[in-house]
Order: structure tokens, then sequence, then C-alpha cells
């Protein structure tokens, strides 16, 4: 069994198990996760990440998938140790991957922990966007987490800009690149959906992804890398385990850099349907 937070206790009476784990950080609901199936275990090298003490990070996963879970969460200590250097120190006192024997969807973040299916591991480094994704959102979803729903895209297009960012570390396109053929993109979609309130229906639309991580891009192209980094890093620590709304990330950028122009890029990309040019 895995399941959030530390596993404190468990005892056999009866032919009954029982597991106890102990989350310590405040978790919203739906991020808590139980997954029961037969797993090995490995431990990588905990990572030193900016934080009061390494991050130990643990994979589970079936053993007929050991190889190529081995092979594919190989860089995840490294995606810890860039994503803490960019955002700041890594927000819980651990991180594990689930790798289920089942073929998922998409993978899925969880309190301090993420799961994949057997189809997202391939020996061969297939799913490393991915695996940058739901990394991310132990910062962005999990410890930042949105107050109301309408405001998903501060999850889900920090977490894709995360990607960009990574791809750009590991020798891929830039996040420049990325940000230009994504734009490209979606001038072929349909220019109908508001990015700052998509409706149940349009939550996880890629286009909230997408514009998400464009307008991030266009917040750093207006401050600049140094700047733009070190208020992300200053956002992520005044409101760690907290939660956030766009109204007060505009806020705390526009205070924090003492741009005006934050505000009018946040209206072009997340409040309006037409797509703006970067």
């Amino acid at each position: 069994m895995v399941s959030n937070g530390t596993l404190t206790a468990k005892s056999t009476r009866s032919g009954h198990t029982r597991w106890t784990f102990e989350v310590v950080e405040p978790m919203a609901t739906y991020l808590a996760s139980v997954m029961i199936g037969r797993y090995r275990s490995s431990a990588q090298q905990p990572v030193v990440a900016g934080g009061p003490a390494p991050v130990p990070i643990t994979l589970h996963f079936p053993s007929n998938l050991a190889h190529n879970v081995g092979v594919d969460f190989a860089r995840l200590g490294e995606m810890v140790s860039v994503f803490s250097t960019t955002f700041g120190p890594y927000p819980f006192p651990g991180y594990s991957v689930v790798v289920t024997d089942d073929v998922l969807e998409i993978p899925l973040e969880a309190h301090g922990l993420a799961v994949f299916g057997r189809n997202h591991v391939d020996g061969n480094h297939g799913s490393d966007r991915l695996i940058a994704h739901e990394l991310a959102h132990q910062w962005f979803g999990n410890s930042l987490t949105s107050a109301a729903w309408r405001d998903i895209w501060l999850q889900e297009g920090f977490a894709c800009y995360a990607e960009w960012i990574w791809g750009e570390h590991a020798g891929g396109r830039t996040a420049e690149q990325s940000a230009m053929y994504h734009r490209g993109r979606l001038e072929a979609q349909p220019q109908d959906l508001l990015v700052g309130d998509p409706g149940p229906h349009n939550m996880f639309d890629d286009r909230v992804y997408k514009r998400g991580a464009l307008a991030l891009h266009a917040v750093r192209r207006s401050l600049g890398d140094e700047v733009f980094f070190d208020t992300l890093r200053a956002w992520t620590r005044a409101n760690r385990h907290g939660l956030v709304s766009t109204d007060a990330f505009v806020e705390f950028v526009s205070i924090h850099t003492g741009s005006g122009e934050i505000r009018r890029i946040i209206d072009r990309w997340i409040y309006r349907t037409a797509l703006p040019k970067l």
C-alpha cells in the first residue's frame, strides 16, 4: 500500500493489516490518494534541494516494470534539483512515484506523490515531459492550491511551463522556442475559451495549459529572467501550503516587481478569448 504522507505504523491482527500514514501539511481533499497493489519499492539518492533537509525520493512499481521504471525515472532527482532552484525549495518532506500495473489515460498528481500507468514507462524516457509536469505540481497545485477551480491555470499553466523549463535544461527546445511552437498550434484551434474561468467541462482543456504557460512566458519576457524567477521563488515562499488566486498572483507580482504591465499581460492571455501575440 502507498498513500500520502509518511508511513508511521503498520500492524497485522487476525489476518488484517492496518497501515497508518500521517500528513502534517494542509492537504486539498482531491489530492488524497491510496494505491493498493503488489509493489516493489526503490529509494533514490536524496536530493539537496534548498530546504531544511535533503528530499528523499521513492519509486513504487510492479516487479515486471523494474527495468523501465529505473530508466525512465533516472533523472527525477535532477528534476527536483532544477525545479528547486527555479521555483524555490521542494515543499514536502519527500516525493514518491507510483507506477500502477494498469493503463492510465494520464498520470495524476497527489499530495507528495504522483501516479503513472504502465503505459507511461517505456524504458526510453518517453514520458519525461509528463514526469516533469507532475513533479511541478508539488509546488503549483499541491503547496500553492487554487482557492477556486476557475483559477486552474495557476496550477496547469505553471506545470506546463515547468515542462518547457525542463526541456531546455535537458537539451531540447528552449522555453522561447516552446512558447512560439505552442502559440502557433493554438492559432489553429477555436478562440472561444476563457482561460480565467473555463467552466467545469473545459477545466482540463489543453488550451488552459498552453495559454497559461504562454501567459507566464509573456510575463517573463516583460520582467527579464532574473526578476521573473526571483518573483516566482518569492511567490511560492509567501504562499507555501496556502490558497492562491489569479488576482492575488497579479497583485503580488505587481508589488514585488513594481511593474504595471503584469495586469495587462494577464488580462490579454487569461481573461480574453482572442489569442494574443507574443
